[in-house]
């Protein structure tokens, strides 16, 4: 990945996988993915990610997903040069130490091609199934994140935290260079059945302030609210002493391209499949005002505002599994873009 900071013409993208686990889910279906991988690699994507969700999180999904850190160790044997991303790990859910051999071990067997990121979660019933109170999520992630920097980076590591001790633990293998750190959250406006509020919390901007890159979240926010959270974000840099140039400014979107110049036409196939992965329980108007829906035409000028804005990077998610959809995304939207 380009060092955060660095500048070149156009966006850079990213694609997250469509690794859904939809009832009925076959074999047959899951290893298809791994080829879908393999395409992706030859294609203009900086880095390969995956969503983390333990279960179907009904405040914004239909669906569920493959476990996130099993699915890029599959993508990290059949691809050579992207990065594998998680986007983002709700880290409040794992053990820190746990965590931390998984993310070595999946660094060095990619190469180094490792991205931790990583969010507070917000689904109540993840929380509940694991027993970690969900009012405990902020805390734990900023406790979780030293941890495993720590372990990462240090040998005979003794920590003393609120939730988790360690003393004079060394985790191998030793990575030669840390994965970079990318935090995840932002506003939340069209997702009303989420505890999250309309706002980019305190301590998300606090996360932000040591990590490598930050994406603005898609599920819920329209360009407008990026576009707010990313003045926020600056300024709390600024603030504190750290240039916003040195922050990679990264930003999720789920699409569908339709190859219709007509609006209604483009979204009478789209919403059947954004109501499938996202659940009937949210509106239409909902939908359309989260993500990147309508004409060709109509996802680049949003795109591109959010370019203008300052959007250095902005990782697709696909609705679908299908491979011609992955090359219409690529055709339309990231090569006009890059």
């Amino acid at each position: 990945m380009v060092e955060a900071g660095a500048r070149r013409e156009g966006l850079r993208f990213g694609l997250r996988i469509p690794s859904y686990a939809p009832p009925g889910l076959t074999y047959q279906r899951s290893r298809d993915l791994l080829e879908y991988c393999r395409r992706v690699d030859e294609l203009p994507y900086e880095d390969l990610w995956v969503i983390d969700h333990l279960l179907v999180s009904k405040g914004v999904y239909g669906v569920s997903w493959l476990d996130s850190l099993a699915t890029l160790s599959a993508a990290a044997a059949v691809t050579e040069g992207v990065g594998l991303g998680t986007a983002a790990l709700v880290l409040p859910l794992r053990h820190p130490v746990i965590l931390a051999k998984e993310v070595a071990s999946l660094h060095m067997l990619s190469g180094g091609r490792f991205r931790l990121g990583v969010a507070v979660g917000w689904d109540p019933g993840e929380f509940a199934a694991t027993g970690v109170p969900l009012n405990e999520r902020g805390r734990r992630t900023d406790e979780a994140l030293e941890l495993v920097r720590l372990i990462l980076n240090e040998e005979e590591v003794t920590f003393d935290g609120r939730f988790w001790q360690v003393e004079n633990l060394t985790i191998y293998p030793r990575v030669p260079e840390s994965p970079p750190v990318w935090i995840a959250g932002g506003t939340l406006t069209h997702a009303p059945d989420t505890p999250d509020k309309p706002f980019i919390a305190p301590g998300v901007l606090d996360r932000i302030l040591k990590a490598d890159g930050w994406m603005a979240r898609s599920s819920g926010s329209d360009p407008g609210d990026v576009q707010n959270d990313w003045k926020v974000v600056k300024e709390h840099l600024t603030a504190n002493g750290r240039h916003p140039a040195t922050l990679t400014f990264g930003a999720t979107q789920f699409l569908h391209v339709v190859e219709d110049g007509d609006r209604q036409r483009a979204l009478d196939e789209q919403m059947p499949l954004f109501l499938e992965i996202m659940g009937g329980h949210r509106t239409t108007e909902d939908l359309q005002a989260s993500y990147l829906t309508g004409t060709i035409d109509d996802m680049l000028a949003t795109i591109t505002g959010l370019r203008d804005a300052g959007l250095q990077y902005l990782i697709l998610t696909p609705l679908v599994e299908d491979r011609g959809q992955l090359e219409l995304i690529t055709r339309h939207i990231v090569e006009p873009l890059s």
